[in-house]
């Protein structure tokens, strides 16, 4: 992706940190959203960087896509704030989990079964162009694949194929191969790479680490 987008990183924390340095890094105009302004964490990342810091909704209507990082159990809340009017049209990544740690590590998921916090989103904002991805591993290796070693892999899915393709493309650009790419299809398989955190949370727990991804072995027939 040689074109510099206009990208809402919504969400404080390290991971919408991490991914809004390395877009900065890559020439694009970073707003880093928060739910009002001033947002110390944001005014600081802007100083550091040399990206914008705004409130969700003025980081969304300035946008040409917008990434969710916001924690999942306060997502929809965040997604309501930047405003439908400011997301209609747009591609919307959404990264987050549902991670329920009310009752300590390890989380559960406040959504699960038949139902994923990606189809949550979309329901709740029709007019954007979901595309749920980088949800399945931490997040230096979402901006570094080559941190873990081999062809592990990075499935992502959506209902928009044009979509999901102007994602890849910006995937490759953080150093995903096409071939590590892995399109699972509609948007409802989101309900498979969220419940992944089930088990991710626990190889974390014994390992002592995040850094670690899968990789597809593929036997005949």
């Amino acid at each position: 992706m040689n074109t510099p987008l206009r990208v809402a990183v919504l969400g404080t924390g390290t991971v919408g940190q991490v991914l809004a340095t390395r877009l900065v890094e890559l020439g694009h105009q970073v707003t880093l959203g928060s739910r009002t302004a001033d947002n110390p964490k944001a005014q600081a990342w802007a100083a550091q960087t040399g990206g914008r810091h705004a409130n969700f909704a003025q980081a969304a209507a300035a946008a040409e896509l917008v990434i969710n990082a916001v924690s999942g159990v306060h997502s929809l809340a965040a997604l309501e704030a930047a405003g439908a009017q400011n997301l209609a049209g747009k591609v919307l990544v959404d990264v987050s989990n549902p991670l329920d740690f009310s009752g300590g590590f390890p989380p559960t998921l406040s959504v699960c079964g038949d139902d994923s916090l990606a189809e949550q989103i979309q329901r709740a904002h029709p007019e954007a162009r979901v595309v749920k991805a980088l949800n399945t591993l931490a997040n230096p290796i979402m901006v570094q694949p080559s941190l873990v070693p081999g062809e592990h892999i990075l499935p992502i899915c959506g209902d928009d194929a044009e979509a999901k393709a102007q994602v890849a493309a910006l995937l490759e650009s953080f150093g995903w191969r096409s071939s590590q790419l892995l399109d699972l299809g509609p948007l409802s398989q989101a309900r498979g790479t969220e419940a992944w955190l089930l088990l991710w949370t626990r190889l974390y727990g014994v390992l002592g680490t995040g850094m670690f991804n899968l990789v597809l072995a593929r036997g005949e027939g």
